[in-house]
């Protein structure tokens, strides 16, 4: 029987309880990794999602949050399985700030966004890294976004300026550790079929989302688990430092 294309990797998913994360973890397992399954607070999300890639995964909870949760993750991650293959940077919060908010508050949504968006997916590259070079090369996928390229709607700068910053980090990653057989690359969609885009459009409507996408649709969540499956096949190293468009034809560079 011919062996499935990530037969043997162990693959760590951040942010993978639900929507996206899940549909990786699932595509993943599929295709005959090993998921390891971060959670920060849905355990039941996490389970489930266990249970349904029938307990051939492993699941580790932490506050991306805390300065410390990204390095305890990596550990933990390193305890369960030993030799990690790769990381996909999920994990992702989006708020709404407005330039009328006081200082205080301002400051703190910045602060919060690019603790979870981009601090801790660089602390999670850093330890990825120091593991990679002493086992022999990994691969690292950077969840950004549409909004990291093109800018960003006013109330939600700083989710835009995290996206811009994972770009920039995953492309001085693959320019300097390639040669340590490291491939990094960073995905972007631009709107997705979740539950966040679900509640966008039951307040503003369909046509608000997708009137500016040439194929009037979203994509689905199913299409960015595949992408993510296909970049970790050990044939495909030289998407390494490539920032691959999921969009619509809504940014075309």
């Amino acid at each position: 029987m011919t062996p499935k294309p990530l037969s043997g990797q162990n693959i760590l998913v951040t942010g993978a309880s639900g929507g996206i994360g899940a549909a990786i973890v699932e595509r993943l397992a599929e295709e005959g990794a090993r998921p390891i399954i971060h959670y920060g607070r849905d355990r039941a999300g996490a389970e489930a999602l266990l249970a349904r890639v029938s307990g051939e995964a492993f699941l580790v909870q932490a506050d991306l949050f805390a300065g410390e949760g990204p390095f305890r993750l990596w550990r933990e991650a390193e305890e369960a399985v030993g030799r990690v293959h790769a990381l996909v940077n999920n994990a992702g919060i989006r708020t709404e700030i407005s330039i009328a908010a006081d200082a205080d508050a301002w400051r703190e949504a910045w602060r919060k966004e690019f603790q979870v968006n981009f601090f801790a997916a660089a602390d999670l590259c850093k330890e990825a890294l120091r593991h990679f070079k002493a086992h022999g090369g990994g691969r690292i996928i950077n969840m950004a976004s549409r909004a990291g390229q093109r800018g960003y709607a006013a109330d939600a700068m700083p989710y835009g300026a995290t996206k811009a910053a994972l770009i920039n980090l995953t492309k001085s990653i693959a320019r300097s550790f390639g040669a340590d057989g490291v491939v990094a690359l960073a995905i972007a969609p631009g709107w997705v079929q979740t539950q966040m885009a679900d509640d966008f459009v039951a307040k503003f409507g369909k046509q608000a989302a997708v009137g500016d996408i040439p194929i009037g649709e979203m994509a689905e969540i199913s299409e960015i688990a595949e992408l993510v499956a296909f970049a970790l096949k050990p044939s495909q190293r030289s998407l390494s430092g490539a920032t691959l468009d999921v969009n619509g034809g809504s940014y075309i560079r």
